[in-house]
């Protein structure tokens, strides 16, 4: 094992002390380490000011730097172009080392192997360590040694690796504060501590936190309380009005929660049989989220293009109808309450449920005839748990175009999928209190409610809630026409 004098561990998608494998590795194999997080301008200078997740992260930060000043040192925080910064700083502190988590986005790639050669060129070394997965990249293929493109067989492989003897190492935490003593002191660390939100041009928007938390106190927080619910998660997680979730997407997005941790905790209750099948469900979610991350990483072109070439011959809509229908989806104006209800949602928390993602998706898609690239963007824009693998694995799925993504055919009906999972109407009445006093058999659909009805519930169709900008039943038949390339493309599909 190389010793080195100094070192520097980069947080990014990793915003915790404990169970930290680079912070792990770096204090075992330095005599002093140095924390450093970069408020990368290369990400930070194309988002709006009022952005929640850079509040999130800032929140998550302090509660980050309070850790390491506990363990005797402290967070250096700098607001530049990471490329530079990090070789910079590496030149400034005589860091002969830099580790970090390894991160799968295209664009992170590209990131960090120019920070690697910069690095080698002054004799410096760049160590980067799994940290988002339990596996990555080569370690599950197929029998024939390729990458996986259809889920089942991906997670039963995954599942495999877990077993009783590989479990343990696979699963074990990282510990860091028995080797706290290599952290720098905090007196020796230049400019150490945390910017105001202001000093970086974003402002305190207020992050809800009792629905995100930041921090990984934060994130404890929403596992403990999902925990008791974990149990009954495969009957309770499509269903919008009830707590099903979990809600730790964000904090897995931004490693302020280690994956290591959940996964122990679905592992142990799906092997006791305490809850098994809500645990055997809520992991099979996690195996997703790293299905998608493999997808990514060997696929790349996923993220500008379809996974499967033939969907790029699609037409789509454009103009300036398609235009004026696109900000009446993410405007919540489609005249359909459930995905209305959703889209409020995302424009008001920076969240929304699973369920309503691959409606809202199927609705823009399917029915409305646009790119699913528009809303990908869109939901990048605005979800607090935006990761690239995850979100373009949903649109993709949504759009028929990705690896073991829902028939072209299949098409979600927006009025059926609001009976079946708000059958109640309590979640639309959230998101559009002026449906509130419609019964439950109307709500769903209020241009089918009788006149005297909608007079009675205060509701004017087209005044104080839209009519519906198109007819499911119509824009069926259009889809199936408009995805008739694939299938000429593939007859055997």
């Amino acid at each position: 094992m190389t010793r080195f004098r100094r070192s520097i561990v980069w947080f990014r998608r990793d915003l915790r002390v404990e169970d930290h494998a680079a912070l792990h590795f770096a204090l075992r194999q330095s005599d002093q380490v140095c924390c450093i997080f970069i408020f990368d301008k290369e990400i930070l200078d194309s988002l709006p000011a009022d952005d929640r997740r850079v509040a999130f992260i800032h929140a998550s930060l302090a509660e980050l730097d309070a850790g390491l000043r506990r363990l005797g040192s402290g967070l250096i925080v700098k607001h530049a172009f990471a490329r530079q910064a990090i070789p910079a700083l590496a030149e400034q502190l005589r860091a002969e080392a830099v580790f970090t988590s390894t991160d799968y986005e295209p664009l992170a790639k590209a990131r960090d192997t120019a920070v690697e050669k910069m690095l080698a060129a002054a004799n410096r070394a760049f160590f980067s360590f799994k940290d988002q997965v339990i596996l990555e990249k080569d370690e599950v293929l197929s029998q024939a040694g390729k990458p996986f493109s259809v889920f089942t067989p991906y997670k039963n492989a995954w599942l495999k690796k877990l077993t009783a003897d590989q479990a343990g190492a696979l699963l074990a935490p990282y510990p860091v504060a028995e080797y706290a003593a290599q952290l720098a002191p905090a007196a020796c660390l230049p400019a150490a501590g945390l910017p105001a939100l202001r000093e970086i041009g974003f402002s305190n928007t207020g992050v809800d936190v009792a629905a995100f938390r930041p921090g990984t106190s934060g994130g404890l927080a929403l596992l403990e309380e999902f925990l008791p619910r974990m149990a009954q998660y495969h009957m309770r997680r499509d269903f919008p009005a009830i707590k099903g979730p979990s809600y730790l997407s964000t904090h897995l997005r931004f490693g302020t929660l280690s994956i290591r941790a959940l996964v122990r905790r679905a592992w142990d209750a799906q092997r006791t049989g305490q809850g098994s099948t809500g645990a055997a469900t809520w992991l099979s979610e996690l195996v997703w989220r790293e299905f998608y991350f493999m997808i990514l990483h060997h696929f790349p072109h996923v993220a500008e293009r379809a996974f499967k070439p033939a969907y790029d011959a699609i037409r789509w809509e454009t103009g300036a109808e398609a235009q004026e229908r696109f900000q009446a989806w993410c405007q919540g104006r489609t005249g359909y309450p459930l995905v209305d209800a959703a889209m409020q949602q995302i424009q008001r928390t920076g969240y929304m449920h699973n369920r309503l993602r691959m409606v809202t998706a199927s609705f823009l898609i399917k029915d409305l005839g646009i790119d699913w690239r528009w809303g990908e963007r869109y939901f990048a824009e605005k979800l607090m748990d935006f990761d690239l693998a995850a979100n373009n694995g949903g649109w993709q799925w949504a759009a028929s175009s990705g690896c073991d993504a829902q028939p072209w055919f299949r098409i979600f009906n927006p009025l059926t999928q609001s009976q079946k999972f708000d059958a109640e109407g309590n979640f639309i009445r959230r998101y559009l209190p002026q449906l509130a006093r419609l019964d439950a058999r109307h709500i769903h659909a209020p241009w089918m409610a009788p006149p005297a009805l909608l007079r009675a519930a205060g509701i004017a169709l087209g005044k104080n809630y839209p009519n519906p900008i198109v007819m499911h039943d119509e824009t069926r038949k259009r889809t199936l026409a408009r995805y008739a390339v694939v299938k000429q493309a593939a007859p055997g599909i």
